[in-house]
């Protein structure tokens, strides 16, 4: 567990807030990010796919991509039927 100082500006799900706690578990594992949300104070932990750092034009980061909602399916190798049906997988 690292103490960010100073935070991390992030977008998370829940909307913009600032990282203040990392946390590794190891290398099988998501890093995860304890975020205060800035518009409601809430506090939430969110897996690094969960997340993307604010804009920011200066270092060229100018549209980062919307983090996956965590109600959303997590994709991951071998879920679409389709694509393993072409690939000449059976």
């Amino acid at each position: 567990m690292l103490q960010l100082d100073p935070p991390i500006p992030m977008t998370t799900p829940k909307g913009d807030g600032f990282a203040h706690v990392l946390i590794d578990y190891g290398p099988e594992s998501d890093l995860y990010w304890t975020v205060f949300i800035t518009q409601t104070g809430e506090i939430w932990t969110y897996a690094n796919h969960q997340v993307r750092a604010s804009k920011n034009i200066t270092l060229g980061r100018t549209h980062p991509t919307l983090p996956v909602d965590a109600a959303a399916p997590i994709p991951f190798r071998g879920s679409d039927p389709a694509a393993a049906a072409g690939s000449g997988e059976r």
